[in-house]
């Protein structure tokens, strides 16, 4: 059975930073395309990052460039995202995800979530 638990949210101020891990069990992460994806209140979720399977090439939004870093660690069957000079608007619950496809807005595999809130 495929689950994910992820962990690493919580409250922080505006120019803090938060590393969120999505540790996978029952299945190898780094056979998927892996997407951390998140959603605020009221909007759409939306792809934020994602990594390759084949060539660990990665993906990322115009909103989070350039601030968030997505890594693999293949011993831990974990994959990571680093967010750094976090933003108010960077608030919402994020969700990894296993097998991303079709322009990176959906995905196989779902993870529970985790919230994240930018706040002074």
């Amino acid at each position: 059975q495929l689950q994910f638990v992820e962990s690493g949210g919580g409250l922080v101020q505006p120019g803090g930073s938060l590393r969120l891990s999505c540790a996978a069990s029952g299945f190898t992460l780094n056979s998927y395309r892996i997407g951390w994806f998140r959603q605020a209140p009221g909007k759409e979720h939306e792809a934020v990052s994602c990594i390759s399977d084949s060539d660990g090439s990665t993906y990322y939004s115009d909103a989070v460039k350039g601030r968030f870093t997505i890594s693999r660690d293949n011993a831990k069957n974990t994959v990571y995202l680093q967010m750094n000079s976090l933003k108010p608007e960077d608030t919402a619950v994020y969700y990894c995800a296993a097998g991303v496809y079709n322009r990176n807005s959906q995905a196989d595999y779902w993870g529970q979530g985790t919230q994240v809130t930018v706040s002074s």
